[in-house]
C-alpha cells in the first residue's frame, strides 16, 4: 500500500456526519468482531494479545511507514497532505470526512490496501514487532492510478420555484430570504424530482457544487444528496464582503438560510460545510486572506459538539479568533428557528 492523491467522491448518506456515527459508533465491538472471525475462518483465529495489539497500532507511525505525508492538527488530532479529510483522532482512530469511513488500523489497511482481515492483523503484528502468523508473500507496490473524476453537472432546473418555495417556508425559512438565494444563483427547483438544489460556487461564480435536498419528508427525513462530480472543498457558502473580518461556518444550507432568516442583516460571509468535513472552511479561508476571524455555528448535537471543539482548537493554533455561536433553543438553527415561531403563536 502506498500514499494516493486519488479523491473519492460519494453520496452522502442522510445526516451521516450528523448521527451518532462520529468516532466512538464505528467499531464493532471485541465480541462482535471475535464472533465474525469465527463465522468466516473457524480453523484460524487471532488471540485477544494479538488483537489488541493490531488494534492499538500507532497510526501516524503507520502511515508514515506506507509513505503518506502525516500533518499534526492541534493536541489531539493528525492528518495527512494525500487526504485532507482524513482525521486521525488520538493516534488510534481514524475518520475520512468525505465518504464517512473511518476505523482503527485494522480497517484502514483494508480499506486503503487492500487487504483482507488477516491479511491486516498479520502486517500489523509484523509491523509491532511481534511477528505475523502465516505472514502472505508481500505484495509489489503497484503505481498510483489517478482515478478519472466524474464530470460536474447541475441538474436541471425546473421552470418554477414553486415547491422549493411551499418547503422552505414550512421549515420557517422567510419569504425574502428565500427569494435572495435565488436571484443570487444559489438556490433552485430541479425538474425531474423537484429537489431543492444549493449551488455552491467557486471564488470566480463557477458552479463546482449542488447539494440536493427532497422536498417532501412527511414519511421521515427526505432525500440528502451531492450531484455527481460536486467539488466538496467549495460546498456551499454566500460571497465575502471584504469590508468584515470573519465568516460563519454552519453545518448545512438549510441551517444557514434559518440563521439569516434570524438575523436579516447577514447576506454575505457565510459558509455552510455540508456535513463536518471543513475542507470547504479552509477553501474560504484561503481565498480570502483578509478574514481574521471564525464563528462555529454548528449543531448543538454530540457530534457538532465534538467538531466545535475541534475546530476551536485547530484554527486558534493557526492564529484565528474563534467563537462559538450555538442556537438558542433545538439541536440546530433551523429547529431554534421553528421554535421560536411556536413560541410567538403561543404567546398572541
Amino acid at each position: 500500500c502506498e500514499a494516493t492523491t486519488t479523491k473519492q467522491q460519494t453520496r452522502e448518506a442522510p445526516r451521516a456526519s450528523r448521527s451518532g456515527m462520529f468516532w466512538g459508533l464505528l467499531f464493532v465491538s471485541p465480541e462482535k468482531e471475535v464472533s465474525n472471525i469465527t463465522k468466516q475462518n473457524a480453523a484460524f483465529r487471532f488471540t485477544d494479545e494479538e488483537m489488541e495489539t493490531a488494534k492499538g497500532t500507532d497510526l501516524p507511525d503507520l502511515l508514515e511507514h506506507l509513505g503518506y505525508t502525516v500533518r499534526r492538527l492541534g493536541s489531539r488530532y493528525h492528518t495527512t497532505r494525500e487526504m485532507d479529510s482524513l482525521r486521525i483522532k488520538d493516534r488510534r482512530t481514524w475518520k475520512r470526512y468525505s465518504n464517512g469511513t473511518g476505523g482503527d488500523a485494522i480497517t484502514f489497511l483494508q480499506e486503503f490496501c487492500g487487504k483482507d482481515f488477516r491479511e491486516a492483523v498479520n502486517y500489523l503484528l509484523e509491523f509491532n514487532g511481534k511477528g505475523a502468523r502465516d505472514t502472505p508473500a508481500p505484495r509489489p507496490n503497484k503505481p498510483v492510478q489517478e482515478e478519472e473524476k466524474p464530470v460536474f453537472g447541475l441538474p436541471i432546473a425546473n421552470r418554477d420555484h414553486r415547491r422549493v418555495f411551499a418547503y422552505l417556508q414550512k421549515r420557517g425559512i422567510a419569504a425574502q430570504v428565500i427569494r435572495g438565494f435565488i436571484d443570487s444563483g444559489l438556490l433552485y427547483e430541479d425538474s425531474l424530482h423537484h429537489n431543492c438544489v444549493f449551488v455552491g460556487r467557486d471564488s470566480g461564480g463557477k458552479p463546482v457544487f449542488a447539494s440536493k435536498r427532497g422536498t417532501y419528508d412527511l414519511d421521515g427525513p427526505g432525500f440528502k444528496g451531492d450531484a455527481v462530480g460536486s467539488d466538496k472543498s467549495v460546498a456551499f457558502r454566500l460571497p465575502c464582503d471584504p469590508a468584515l473580518d470573519w465568516v460563519a461556518v454552519f453545518e448545512a444550507p438549510i441551517d444557514l438560510m434559518s440563521f439569516c432568516t434570524l438575523h436579516r442583516q447577514v447576506r454575505s460571509n457565510a459558509v455552510a460545510l455540508c456535513g463536518l468535513y471543513q475542507g470547504p472552511l479552509d477553501t474560504y479561508l484561503r481565498e480570502n486572506s483578509h478574514l481574521k476571524r471564525i464563528v462555529l455555528c454548528l449543531d448543538a448535537d454530540g457530534p457538532g459538539r465534538e467538531a466545535t471543539e475541534k475546530f476551536q482548537a485547530e484554527y486558534a493554533e493557526k492564529g484565528y479568533t474563534v467563537s462559538v455561536r450555538a442556537p438558542a433553543q433545538g439541536k440546530d438553527w433551523n429547529e431554534c428557528l421553528l421554535q421560536r415561531g411556536r413560541t410567538r403563536e403561543r404567546g398572541k
